[in-house]
């Protein structure tokens, strides 16, 4: 990270952390805060940035990220062999284990040294869950909860909306839009998650074609590293088309329905922040 990003996502933190203090100051349970932000958006970073202040300020702070809940590669190898192919692919609604991210967030006001709070931590690179004995362990309430992830508050579509594909991937693997259509019944089942939230920050970017440059850059950075499992550009185009519905979704929805917007520009500089 830049400098300068660095410099803006401090000041972005300490400003959004501002605007809640009230509330979450006042809350008997531990205030769930969702950050909202497609592929390469910065939440995660932003998430991390939030909890150091919100910790500084005396609040004790979790963070839980969406894409820790994917199924292993394992049960998504099942998905795919009895729902369709592409569910190999993580990331779309269906792939994450929703029930076991709802059981942490019911756990967490009641953590203590005698019953912990752990939850999975998901290996990218090796696109599956890292070992029990590695994933996070909270002893302690939270006074504030983070919850980041590429398609929070996102609501189903409509059924007519499914029905004309949006890329290749979808007109030559899903030509029967069953694909399509069993990821948005999925999605219904996230809502109840989205209904915990006590509070939603969208980071807004400017367009999907941003999206896929962001994207693409990280995974740049990891093929620079020989990441395993990073990939080529031809292999990135595949993967994100598995996204671009519903992240085209998000980015016309997700403003109307946040508490709060981060708008950015191409480069990933805020240029408004507005709130509800």
């Amino acid at each position: 990270m830049t400098n300068d990003a660095s410099t803006q996502n401090v000041a972005l933190a300490g400003h959004l952390l501002d605007h809640y203090a009230g509330r979450i100051a006042r809350s008997r349970r531990p205030y769930i805060l969702g950050l909202s932000g497609l592929q390469g958006s910065g939440k995660s970073t932003l998430a991390r940035v939030m909890k150091a202040e919100a910790e500084s300020r005396g609040w004790p702070t979790d963070v839980l990220t969406l894409d820790d809940f994917y199924y292993p590669r394992s049960e998504r190898e099942t998905l795919a062999r009895e729902v369709h192919p592409l569910l190999r692919t993580r990331g779309v609604p269906g792939t994450h284990e929703i029930e076991l991210l709802l059981s942490v967030l019911a756990a967490l006001p009641q953590a203590s040294e005698k019953l912990p709070v752990t939850w999975p931590r998901f290996d990218k690179g090796r696109d599956t869950r890292v070992p029990p004995s590695r994933w996070p362990k909270v002893a302690r309430p939270p006074k504030l909860v983070i919850l980041e992830g590429w398609a929070l508050g996102l609501r189903p579509q409509l059924q007519a909306a499914l029905e004309t594909p949006v890329n290749a991937l979808e007109r030559d693997d899903d030509p029967d839009c069953r694909w399509r259509h069993w990821v948005n019944k999925q999605l219904r089942a996230y809502q109840p998650l989205w209904r915990k939230l006590d509070a939603l920050i969208v980071l807004q970017a400017p367009s999907w074609d941003v999206v896929r440059r962001w994207r693409g850059e990280q995974e740049e950075a990891l093929l620079a590293r020989k990441a395993p499992l990073a990939m080529d550009a031809e292999a990135m185009v595949r993967f994100l088309a598995h996204f671009e519905r519903l992240s085209r979704h998000a980015l016309t929805t997700l403003p109307a329905l946040a508490d709060s917007v981060v708008e950015y520009d191409d480069d990933r500089h805020v240029t408004g922040l507005a709130h509800a």
